[in-house]
């Protein structure tokens, strides 16, 4: 292959690989926040935009993903504005059409099932139940899963606590000389803990994620037969209901994932004081040590007690959420009167389906 072909080569091999770190939720997450911020105000010009928040955060977001090709993050900046304005712009007509046809939908929805209401009511009661039944032995298998996991890390620092108390008894040059190392692998240790941690609690939000397609099947399943006339306004309201549990989910998720972030941030600051203490004087060094070596167990025990009670609850919690849920469609087919959540969560989808399309090419 010739230099210069070989060199165009690695150029578009670089852009390519620049273009799969943009993530079209991440682009459609600033577009959204633009959008709920402004309301329904549709006056921002492409001009006025660029001074306001949403090209500063498109920017800062295409620039950090895209360091290494500065010539296509600036290209797709300029691209992105006006598409951000313009799609701004169809999102105030689209949210009250949405709205006015969730509404429609809604009402006819309720008045065909009328005649079936207390089958429905049953139907939906019945799903409650299997939901509750489905998610209780879930929220226990997370609850044992933040215990083992928090007993596993535990017992992988009980050792550091008693190295560092027989380190106590050297000299205290020979002390000093060893401390760093020590703190080192007291970090990876910590670090390696919580992203075992993590491996063994992230696989739990897709398993309940595959729980709550199912449940929601399964009630599709059965309004069905008494809806016949109106599947439409059916499906938007399963839709709707997808959509909340779809978000309950990747909250669990987060909440998982940042109690793990959490308990790094806790535990660190103990590797981190114990380098403190190694970078001071040799002589007051044993004076400042002391209390480290006798509290660091204790802490350690107490960071990963709060740990637990912290997380072990987030199943019970993520059922109660389901289940409202339910309650809340149940509300709205009795009453015929849809809830401004509605069409946002079926809009926000709507607009990070574009943007991902617009992105695509």
């Amino acid at each position: 292959m010739a230099p210069k072909a070989a060199a165009l080569v690695l150029v578009l091999l670089a852009i390519s690989g620049s273009r799969a770190d943009v993530n079209p939720d991440d682009v459609a997450s600033v577009i959204w926040k633009y959008f709920t911020e402004l309301g329904s105000n549709a006056k921002d010009t492409v001009g006025q935009l660029q001074q306001t928040e949403i090209s500063k955060q498109l920017n800062t977001l295409l620039k950090s993903n895209l360091q290494s090709v500065s010539a296509y993050a600036e290209d797709l900046q300029e691209r992105l504005v006006p598409f951000a304005t313009e799609l701004q712009a169809r999102l105030v007509q689209d949210s009250q059409r949405l709205k006015e046809q969730i509404q429609r939908e809604l009402q006819e929805l309720q008045a065909k099932l009328a005649p079936y209401a207390d089958e429905v009511h049953q139907q939906i009661g019945t799903n409650i139940r299997q939901l509750q039944a489905k998610m209780s032995p879930y929220a226990e298998e997370l609850r044992s899963r933040v215990d083992r996991s928090a007993g596993e890390l535990q017992r992988a620092l009980e050792p550091y606590a008693t190295e560092l108390q027989e380190r106590l008894k050297d000299n205290a040059e020979s002390i000093q000389a060893s401390l760093s190392p020590y703190a080192d692998r007291l970090q990876q240790q910590i670090d390696g803990g919580v992203e075992s941690l993590k491996e063994q609690l992230s696989p739990m939000a897709d398993e309940l994620k595959a729980q709550v397609e199912q449940s929601v099947a399964e009630l599709r399943r059965g309004l069905s037969p008494y809806a016949q006339e109106v599947q439409d306004g059916l499906n938007r309201q399963l839709e709707s209901l997808t959509l909340q549990m779809e978000r309950a989910t990747e909250e669990l998720r987060t909440r998982l994932a940042s109690s793990s972030e959490e308990l790094r941030a806790q535990l660190s600051p103990l590797a981190r004081e114990l380098r403190e203490a190694a970078s001071g004087d040799t002589e007051s060094l044993r004076q400042r040590l002391a209390p480290l070596a006798q509290q660091l167990e204790q802490r350690v025990g107490q960071t990963l007690e709060a740990f637990r009670q912290q997380a072990a609850p987030f199943g019970d919690t993520f059922g109660k959420q389901l289940v409202q849920r339910l309650e809340e469609m149940r509300g709205k087919l009795d009453s015929g009167a849809a809830g401004v959540e509605d069409h946002l969560e079926l809009l926000e989808k709507e607009v990070r389906e574009k943007v991902a399309a617009f992105l695509s090419t």
